[in-house]
Order: C-alpha cells, then sequence, then structure tokens
C-alpha cells in the first residue's frame, strides 16, 4: 500500500514537473515581448533627452517632472503644475470611457442575438463579426475616414434622401474619434459577451417569466448579473486599447483632439522627439491601467470572499 502511494506521489511531482516545462515557452515568449520592452521604456523614462533626439546615459527625473510641472521656457521659474499633458490623458480617458458605453449598448444587443440563434448558424455570425477585422487597421482607419468626410458616402446618401440640406462635418472632431474608436474595438466586446450569454441556462429566464417577472426585471436582475464576467471582460478590452489609441485620434480627430496615443507617439518621431518623455508617458499610462485593473481585481476578490 505505501509502495502504490509513493508511486502516486512521484507520479504527481512528475506531472508538476513536466508542466513547468510546457509553459517555459510562453514564459520565454512573455519575458522577451512583454517584460524586456517594459523594463526598456522604465529605464528610458529615467534618462537624459539628448539635444538631437536620442537619449543621454544620466539618470534624471526631468522627464516626470516635465509632465507635472511647468517650469518656465528656460526651466529657471518656480514649479507650477502643469495641467496641459494632464488634461489629455483626462480627455483620452472620457473618450475611451464613451467607447466603452457605445460598444457595450450595441454589443450586447448584438451578442445576444448571436447566442440565442441556432447552433449552426452561431459560426456564421461570428464569422461576419470578424470578417471586417482581417483587414489592417491603418486601412480601416482610412476607410472610415473617407466613408465621413464632407463629400464621402455618408453625407451624400443623407443629402440625396433629403435627411440633411448640407453635408454634416465630421472629419477632426471628437464624433469622429468616437466612431473610429467604436469602429476598432466592437468586436472586442461582442465576442467576451457572446461567451458568456452562451453557457448561459435560459431556463432562469423562463423560471423568472413564470413568477410575472418582465422582461426588464428579468434582464436587469437575471440575465445581467449571470452574465457580468463577460461584460467587465469587454469594457476592459475595449477602454484599455481605446486609451492608448493613436490611429484614429490622429487620422480622424486632428490636432485638436490630442490623445495620449498620439502625444506619445510624437515623442518617438524624428530627431526632434523626447525619448525620456515620451516613456515617461508610456509608464505612467502603464501604471493608472495597472491601477485599474488592480483595483477591480481586488474588489472582485473581497465580493469573492463575503459570498
Amino acid at each position: 500500500m505505501s509502495t502504490k502511494l509513493n508511486n502516486i506521489v512521484s507520479g504527481n511531482a512528475t506531472f508538476h514537473h513536466q508542466r513547468h516545462k510546457l509553459l517555459l515557452p510562453a514564459w520565454l515568449v512573455i519575458c522577451l515581448l512583454l517584460v524586456v520592452p517594459v523594463l526598456m521604456m522604465l529605464v528610458y523614462s529615467f534618462l537624459t533627452k539628448e539635444f538631437r533626439g536620442g537619449v543621454i546615459w544620466e539618470f534624471s527625473l526631468a522627464a516626470y517632472d516635465q509632465f507635472f510641472f511647468d517650469r518656465g521656457l528656460f526651466g529657471d521659474e518656480p514649479a507650477k503644475i502643469d495641467w496641459t499633458y494632464m488634461r489629455i490623458y483626462a480627455r483620452s480617458a472620457l473618450q475611451a470611457f464613451i467607447a466603452s458605453v457605445l460598444c457595450l449598448v450595441i454589443g450586447f444587443p448584438t451578442a445576444y442575438f448571436i447566442a440565442t440563434r441556432s447552433v449552426r448558424s452561431r459560426p456564421v455570425w461570428v464569422f461576419l463579426i470578424t470578417i471586417p477585422y482581417w483587414v489592417n487597421l491603418l486601412i480601416r482607419t482610412v476607410s472610415m475616414k473617407f466613408m465621413i468626410r464632407d463629400s464621402g458616402p455618408l453625407n451624400t446618401w443623407l443629402l440625396q434622401a433629403g435627411i440633411i440640406d448640407q453635408p454634416i462635418h465630421l472629419i477632426n472632431t471628437n464624433i469622429a474619434v468616437q466612431l473610429g474608436l467604436f469602429y476598432s474595438y466592437l468586436p472586442f466586446m461582442v465576442l467576451p459577451i457572446y461567451a458568456s450569454i452562451e453557457r448561459y441556462d435560459f431556463s432562469l429566464s423562463e423560471a423568472a417569466s413564470d413568477l410575472y417577472a418582465s422582461k426588464w426585471t428579468t434582464l436587469r436582475r437575471v440575465i445581467l448579473p449571470a452574465v457580468k464576467p463577460g461584460i467587465i471582460a469587454g469594457c476592459i478590452l475595449v477602454f484599455v486599447p481605446s486609451l492608448g489609441a493613436f490611429l484614429a485620434p490622429d487620422l480622424l480627430g486632428g490636432a485638436k483632439n490630442f490623445m495620449i496615443g498620439s502625444l506619445i507617439e510624437e515623442q518617438f518621431k524624428g530627431n526632434a522627439g523626447n525619448w525620456p518623455f515620451g516613456a515617461a508617458s508610456s509608464m505612467i499610462l502603464l501604471a493608472i491601467v495597472m491601477g485599474v485593473l488592480l483595483l477591480y481585481a481586488r474588489n472582485e476578490t473581497n465580493a469573492a470572499g463575503s459570498r
């Protein structure tokens, strides 16, 4: 009996050892493509800007100081809080939040519709959702710009239908940025919610109906709590990339709708760029995102512990 038990324990130890070996390629990819670039950005954020571009390998907090404080044109004035970059971050957060809400408003009914189709037709609907995203994001954003320009197909159709008397100016506005973000990340909302609804037990809705619950009450008290993980996952998958997006703001929003991604991109372009400041801006963005995700994870852990 003891020999058999020892063999089982030895087998479990061997399995765990082999499992760690199987995870080694994944860990290597994560380290090389995620951890190392982030560490490089962290190091660059504490270096000194070289006048002709690039960096000088001297430790400095100048990049972070530039982000938060204004010391005048020549840097010799008393430090004052500079809200310029903070406003850009606040605007980006607002745009990302609105994009998440829009994607949720459209994505939830879409996901529900797909999940309630027959088992044979669901893959077709998912396929139709993902087809436009086989094309490069840059091409899709340029196509969106072509669609909504003053002389584009959208305004042409509205004029011909008699809905408007003159073209609606959308390019270089917040609305254009919202359309670009919404179009870019809508599937990231639909697919997680669809996965949650597909696992939902619809007999719960039938039971609620038998107890004279209205459709709105069933949705609010039964369906939404059941598919909450998918909704939260979709909101995170839309909000985070929208926060750092730069193609939609650059091509559709223009200079008046500057966002975080555009700010960071500008710092690494040409000899006029400021690599340490771009790296510092990236690290501040990363800290904000990680802080929000950790706060959410902590709240979920506390909620699970209280059940």
